[in-house]
């Protein structure tokens, strides 16, 4: 859908804003808000935190301050966002009272009557605001940066009067929440999709591809019944297990080298993540231990508990590599790094991972000395291959819908994007545009 311009612009000066509607006002932000400084604590004003999605209450597992007042005030109405660069997104208006990071930024409006919250959350939070923001912070780190208010206060705005604050907000409101709907309807799907995925897999690997083959107890009673014909036996019987590196090693009176490691965010369900591959310093000696060989089942040994054995077979893309202590590799001696995969992908698998973990809030972790007692099934070779055949049939659909639904989510939030960047700087003109009637 297009939508129209307004009748007359002027130049901004500023790249950012460009044009801007004749009759909108040019004025920095230190026109409109002043910096809330004030510290407190969490034990007196609730902690929340700044997110993407805005200011939200922090969630309970996450870290609580010490005493002191060691956070800044929060009150409702106020724009916070965070200064940090890595940070980039996270900000919104608050609709609560309470306390943030020291690293947030926290803005007043000088006169709450002059300023629409609902416009200042989409415009403070638009891509080019924010592109703008940190492009005013000062280094800190390699590509790590920090804006502060001193620099925020000059950046310039165009700002329309109150009334089409108020229209544009709504409009905003209403079109990104459709959109939002849209992108949780897709969300829904890759959900529903992931859950037909593992139950294709789980059923393959654990009754087979014949319905009507005899049964055995497992002698597992969670596993349950097992064709006839197939064993079940512990991994420990049939595979290595071979630990990574820990970091923080002093090596000074050895000699090293530098080679690519692998950590828990490399290692997704299915696949690998190498767009960024870290390196490490090890002694030289040791790369023989801790090197990766084709056909290695990597393994995530925790973290969240959707990490929890996640993991994809090595194929050697990179030589040579080892993994990080968090990452176990494990090495088939007589079964095939296919099924084995496989195996650890299911659902019987997962159960098992979880109850054999160590547990904190959110957080599991499995031992190499428990996953070496993992139940691996096992049916003659031949069946294994007719199995995983079968699997990557009927997976490879589901992967196809799954991409399609993600792509579908990239364009709606590639259009959210947009269509709030044009709003809060004039290039589209909404104020006369009605809401659609319901069908």
């Amino acid at each position: 859908m297009s939508f129209p311009r307004y009748s007359k612009y002027k130049p901004s000066g500023v790249e950012w804003l460009g044009d801007v509607p004749e009759e909108w006002a040019l004025k920095r932000i230190g026109n409109f808000f002043t910096e809330r400084r004030e510290k407190v604590s969490d034990k007196v004003f609730p902690a929340l935190s700044v997110t993407m999605g805005g200011i939200v209450p922090q969630i309970d597992t996450a870290a609580k301050t010490d005493d002191g007042d060691n956070r800044k005030k929060v009150c409702q109405g106020d724009f916070v966002i965070n200064s940090r660069s890595d940070r980039k997104g996270s900000s919104g208006a608050s609709e609560l009272d309470g306390s943030v990071s020291l690293i947030s930024i926290v803005l007043q409006p000088h006169d709450p009557g002059a300023v629409h919250m609902p416009f200042v959350h989409h415009l403070l939070r638009s891509q080019l605001f924010q592109e703008e923001f940190y492009r005013n912070g000062k280094g800190i780190v390699a590509d790590l940066w920090s804006t502060n208010f001193s620099a925020m206060r000059n950046i310039l705005l165009g700002m329309p009067d109150l009334p089409e604050q108020t229209a544009i907000a709504a409009f905003l409101n209403r079109e990104t929440g459709k959109i939002d709907a849209l992108v949780a309807e897709q969300r829904r799907l890759m959900e529903l999709l992931k859950e037909k995925r593992l139950a294709v897999i789980s059923h393959a690997v654990t009754r087979g591809l014949n319905p009507d083959v005899p049964l055995k107890p497992s002698g597992i009673e969670w596993l349950g019944d097992v064709p006839e014909h197939w064993e079940v036996i512990a991994l420990k019987r049939i595979a290595d297990i071979q630990t990574g590196v820990a970091k923080g090693k002093d090596n000074s009176a050895r000699n090293t080298i530098t080679v690519p490691y692998l950590r828990v965010a490399n290692v997704q369900d299915g696949y690998l993540d190498l767009e960024t591959v870290a390196n490490i310093e090890i002694p030289d000696e040791d790369l023989g231990r801790y090197s990766l060989k084709r056909g290695d089942v990597l393994m995530n040994e925790g973290g969240d508990f959707d990490k929890l054995g996640r993991g994809c077979v090595w194929d050697g893309q990179i030589d040579p590599c080892i993994t990080q202590n968090h990452v176990f590799a494990v090495r088939p001696r007589l079964v095939a790094s296919a099924w084995l995969n496989a195996i650890t992908s299911s659902d019987f698998a997962q159960f098992y991972f979880m109850t054999r973990s160590k547990q904190s809030t959110n957080l599991a972790s499995i031992s190499s000395t428990n996953l070496m007692e993992l139940p691996v099934i096992l049916p003659p070779p031949e069946e294994q291959q007719n199995i995983l055949s079968f699997i990557a049939d009927k997976t490879s659909r589901f992967d196809t819908l799954t991409a399609e639904a993600q792509r579908a989510i990239d364009l709606l939030q590639e259009r959210r994007t947009a269509l709030i960047s044009a709003a809060v700087t004039g290039q589209i003109d909404v104020r006369k545009i009605p809401p659609k009637k319901a069908a």
